[in-house]
Protein backbone atom coordinates (compact mmCIF):
# COMPACT_ATOMS: atom_id res chain seq x y z
CA UNK A 1 0.00 0.00 0.00
CA UNK A 2 1.01 3.32 -1.03
CA UNK A 3 0.39 6.43 1.28
CA UNK A 4 0.62 9.95 -0.42
CA UNK A 5 1.21 12.28 2.65
CA UNK A 6 1.58 15.49 1.11
CA UNK A 7 -1.33 17.34 0.05
CA UNK A 8 0.52 20.61 -1.14
CA UNK A 9 3.72 22.00 -1.76
CA UNK A 10 3.61 25.26 0.40
CA UNK A 11 6.79 26.85 -0.31
CA UNK A 12 10.57 26.02 -2.17
CA UNK A 13 13.41 27.48 -1.90
CA UNK A 14 15.44 25.05 -4.55
CA UNK A 15 18.13 23.46 -3.78
CA UNK A 16 17.60 24.32 -0.03
CA UNK A 17 14.10 24.24 1.10
CA UNK A 18 10.65 22.95 1.17
CA UNK A 19 7.34 22.82 2.95
CA UNK A 20 5.24 20.66 2.38
CA UNK A 21 0.81 20.25 4.02
CA UNK A 22 -0.88 17.66 5.22
CA UNK A 23 -4.62 17.54 6.36
CA UNK A 24 -4.99 14.83 8.44
CA UNK A 25 -8.80 13.56 8.36
CA UNK A 26 -10.91 11.36 10.10
CA UNK A 27 -11.83 9.35 6.70
CA UNK A 28 -7.98 7.96 6.07
CA UNK A 29 -7.84 3.86 6.68
CA UNK A 30 -4.93 3.44 9.14
CA UNK A 31 -7.32 5.63 11.67
CA UNK A 32 -9.98 3.03 12.05
CA UNK A 33 -7.21 0.91 13.90
CA UNK A 34 -4.29 3.31 15.12
CA UNK A 35 -6.54 4.13 17.76
CA UNK A 36 -10.35 3.45 17.72
CA UNK A 37 -10.89 5.66 20.80
CA UNK A 38 -7.76 8.01 20.05
CA UNK A 39 -7.50 8.60 15.93
CA UNK A 40 -3.95 9.65 15.75
CA UNK A 41 -1.95 9.75 12.51
CA UNK A 42 1.01 6.41 13.07
CA UNK A 43 4.34 7.93 13.85
CA UNK A 44 5.89 6.05 11.02
CA UNK A 45 4.09 7.92 8.75
CA UNK A 46 4.92 11.44 10.32
CA UNK A 47 8.32 10.53 9.26
CA UNK A 48 7.20 9.38 5.99
CA UNK A 49 5.72 12.93 5.29
CA UNK A 50 8.71 14.81 5.74
CA UNK A 51 10.17 12.07 3.76
CA UNK A 52 7.95 12.52 1.29
CA UNK A 53 8.98 16.58 1.53
CA UNK A 54 12.49 16.28 1.19
CA UNK A 55 11.82 13.72 -1.98
CA UNK A 56 10.10 16.59 -3.87
CA UNK A 57 13.19 18.85 -2.67
CA UNK A 58 15.61 16.34 -4.56
CA UNK A 59 13.18 15.46 -7.56
CA UNK A 60 12.59 18.96 -8.36
CA UNK A 61 16.04 20.58 -7.76
CA UNK A 62 17.63 17.78 -9.76
CA UNK A 63 15.02 18.52 -12.48
CA UNK A 64 13.00 14.74 -12.20
CA UNK A 65 16.07 13.03 -13.21
CA UNK A 66 15.85 10.03 -10.87
CA UNK A 67 13.13 8.00 -11.06
CA UNK A 68 13.60 6.63 -7.54
CA UNK A 69 14.18 8.66 -4.73
CA UNK A 70 14.19 6.81 -1.35
CA UNK A 71 14.96 6.57 2.18
CA UNK A 72 18.35 5.19 2.41
CA UNK A 73 18.56 6.23 6.84
CA UNK A 74 16.75 8.15 9.06
CA UNK A 75 18.48 9.27 12.32
CA UNK A 76 17.16 11.44 15.57
CA UNK A 77 13.72 10.57 14.89
CA UNK A 78 12.12 12.67 17.89
CA UNK A 79 8.37 12.24 17.92
CA UNK A 80 6.65 15.09 20.34
CA UNK A 81 3.20 15.15 19.82
CA UNK A 82 0.06 13.61 17.83
CA UNK A 83 -1.47 15.06 14.89
CA UNK A 84 -5.11 13.80 15.16
CA UNK A 85 -8.38 14.38 12.79
CA UNK A 86 -8.42 18.17 12.20
CA UNK A 87 -5.19 19.35 12.41
CA UNK A 88 -2.89 20.45 9.59
CA UNK A 89 0.54 19.44 9.55
CA UNK A 90 3.15 21.61 8.07
CA UNK A 91 6.42 19.85 6.82
CA UNK A 92 9.81 21.52 7.08
CA UNK A 93 12.44 19.95 4.70
CA UNK A 94 15.98 21.46 4.80
CA UNK A 95 18.99 20.28 2.70
CA UNK A 96 22.06 19.86 3.90
CA UNK A 97 23.95 18.43 0.75
CA UNK A 98 21.86 17.19 -2.36
CA UNK A 99 24.31 15.17 -4.50
CA UNK A 100 24.01 13.36 -8.17
CA UNK A 101 23.12 9.82 -6.21
CA UNK A 102 22.49 11.03 -2.52
CA UNK A 103 21.04 13.81 -0.47
CA UNK A 104 20.67 14.08 2.83
CA UNK A 105 18.32 16.75 5.39
CA UNK A 106 16.98 18.08 8.29
CA UNK A 107 13.01 18.45 8.88
CA UNK A 108 10.52 18.93 10.97
CA UNK A 109 6.52 18.29 11.01
CA UNK A 110 4.30 20.98 12.45
CA UNK A 111 1.18 20.90 14.14
CA UNK A 112 -0.85 23.98 15.69
CA UNK A 113 2.08 26.11 16.00
CA UNK A 114 4.31 23.76 17.60
CA UNK A 115 7.00 21.19 16.69
CA UNK A 116 5.24 17.40 16.49
CA UNK A 117 8.21 15.45 14.63
CA UNK A 118 11.64 16.18 13.84
CA UNK A 119 14.35 14.18 12.45
CA UNK A 120 17.77 13.46 10.28
CA UNK A 121 17.90 11.41 7.22
CA UNK A 122 19.56 10.77 4.01
CA UNK A 123 18.18 9.92 1.05
CA UNK A 124 19.05 7.73 -2.14
CA UNK A 125 18.23 8.23 -5.72
CA UNK A 126 18.67 6.65 -8.97
CA UNK A 127 17.25 5.06 -11.76
CA UNK A 128 15.79 1.55 -12.39
CA UNK A 129 18.57 1.72 -15.73
CA UNK A 130 21.45 2.41 -13.74
CA UNK A 131 21.68 -1.57 -13.44
CA UNK A 132 19.17 -2.92 -16.16
CA UNK A 133 18.91 -0.99 -19.72
CA UNK A 134 15.72 -1.85 -19.87
CA UNK A 135 14.35 -0.41 -17.61
CA UNK A 136 14.90 3.25 -19.07
CA UNK A 137 10.83 2.73 -20.39
CA UNK A 138 9.84 2.95 -16.84
CA UNK A 139 12.21 5.43 -15.45
CA UNK A 140 9.92 7.55 -17.69
CA UNK A 141 7.15 6.74 -17.17
CA UNK A 142 7.85 7.01 -13.38
CA UNK A 143 9.01 10.34 -14.14
CA UNK A 144 6.29 11.91 -15.56
CA UNK A 145 4.08 10.55 -13.54
CA UNK A 146 5.90 12.29 -10.55
CA UNK A 147 6.23 15.55 -13.05
CA UNK A 148 2.40 15.42 -13.01
CA UNK A 149 1.93 15.14 -9.17
CA UNK A 150 4.00 18.06 -8.98
CA UNK A 151 1.92 19.99 -10.83
CA UNK A 152 -1.14 19.47 -8.46
CA UNK A 153 0.73 19.61 -5.62
CA UNK A 154 1.16 23.50 -6.86
CA UNK A 155 -1.53 24.36 -8.84
CA UNK A 156 -3.00 26.69 -5.90
CA UNK A 157 0.90 27.95 -4.67
CA UNK A 158 2.91 30.55 -6.19
CA UNK A 159 5.48 28.33 -7.15
CA UNK A 160 7.11 28.34 -10.67
CA UNK A 161 7.77 25.95 -13.16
Amino acid sequence: MKFVLVDKIENLVLGKELSASKSVSLAEEYLGDHFPAFPVLPGVLLLEGMIESAAWLVRKTENFAHSMVLLEQARNVKYKSFAAPGMKIVYRATAKAIEQNVSSFTAEGIADGQSIVEAKFSLKHYNLADNDPKMATTDGLIIQNFKNRWKILTQHTDIKE
